[in-house]
């Protein structure tokens, strides 16, 4: 079982669903929608639970990864900016409430 540590509790990594961030060619590198960087980097991960977790991580030498939870709102917010259909009932009511 591969399992990350999140804040007091962990995510099981084998069973959750794993979104990759979405990246847009400058011309020169791939940027990463989210960061804003081609070198900071995120997943999102929903569990198997319903819990979303947000990995974060750089490629520059010396920074930690970070694992948090977030709330469902800002993980569908996450999902539609990198181009994710909702998947559960309470991914698409949200996904209906948003501003475009």
């Amino acid at each position: 079982m591969n399992r990350q540590s999140i804040d007091g509790g962990w995510i099981d990594l084998d069973t959750a669903k794993k979104f990759v961030e979405d990246r847009n060619w400058d011309g020169h590198n791939h940027i990463s929608v989210n960061t804003g960087s081609q070198w900071d980097h995120e997943v999102l991960y929903r569990s198997v639970g319903g819990v979303y977790v947000l990995h974060t991580w750089s490629q520059y030498q010396g920074t930690q990864d970070t694992w948090e939870r977030i709330g469902i709102h800002n993980a569908v917010a996450w999902l539609v900016r990198n181009d994710y259909q909702p998947t559960t009932p309470e991914e698409e009511s949200i996904v209906a409430g948003l501003e475009v």
